[in-house]
């Protein structure tokens, strides 16, 4: 078997040298040999090791978090390949969106344009759009969905996207991370910005309190897993998830 050096695996991972040795330190990603000279030789294994770090950072996770999560005795890499796989497809789904409204976008924010009830709904279908937008009136009332989208019109285009987008992330960061605990630090760092998140959609202006509306919707996404698509499919594995860290967010809130 081959065993490569710093350099070597720096070059071949697109990585600096410093990296490999900040990695080292932190013992994120430990060297399986050291000679005598003090040289370090990565083989196969911290190949592979390092290529899940590579991806947990292509998804922004903090370096902490991606040691806790690889040195989980539960962590299996064929799973997690297979998350990771899901998060880009979904991930370049939600690009290629986002290319395609920039135009748009660019024109209606040079005019100051607030945007529209069917803005809201950008990628969903129209005949789904409505089918959705009456399904949530008959729910919960005409007037909450409306003063919903008047909050969400006054937001404005620019900070809607940027709230949807990393709404989005947060999602994709969730799905890798559902075959841990849903109490752990990483998961329930996420589901504390998912929380702040829905505030600031919603207006902060909820009448039957905070907490409670964020539990309802958790149990809203296992009631109807549309909510919670994983690569464009409804995940009823991942509105569980949600759910389950969900109810160990509001425990210690």
């Amino acid at each position: 078997m081959d065993n490569y050096s710093v350099k070597k695996l720096a070059k071949l991972a697109g990585v600096s040298v410093r990296t490999l040795h900040l990695y080292d330190q932190m013992g994120l990603l430990r060297p399986s040999v050291r000679t005598e000279a003090r040289y370090r030789l990565y083989g196969e294994k911290e190949l592979l090791r390092l290529q899940q770090i590579l991806f947990y950072r292509e998804l922004d996770f903090p370096l902490k978090d991606i040691l806790a999560i690889l040195d989980d005795p539960a962590f299996d890499v064929a799973q997690a390949l297979e998350g990771h796989r899901k998060a880009l497809l979904a991930k370049k789904d939600r690009i290629d969106t986002l290319v395609g409204t920039i135009d748009k976008t660019l024109v209606t924010l040079k005019n100051k344009h607030m945007l529209h009830a069917e803005d809201l709904y950008e990628g969903i279908p129209d005949d789904k759009r409505d089918a959705w937008r009456a399904e949530a009136m008959a729910k919960w009332g005409k007037d909450t969905v409306l003063n919903a989208e008047a909050t969400l019109r006054a937001i404005g285009r620019e900070e809607m996207e940027t709230l949807k987008q990393e709404l989005n992330e947060i999602s994709e960061k969730v799905t890798l991370l559902m075959h841990t605990d849903p109490a752990s630090a990483p998961v329930q760092q996420l589901i504390a910005r998912r929380y702040d998140i829905i505030l600031q959609l919603s207006g902060g202006k909820i009448e039957m309190g905070k907490l409670e509306y964020f539990r309802k919707l958790s149990e809203l996404y296992v009631q109807d897993n549309r909510y919670t698509p994983v690569n464009g499919i409804p995940s009823m594995e991942l509105a569980l998830f949600l759910q389950a860290a969900t109810a160990e967010y509001l425990k210690t809130h």
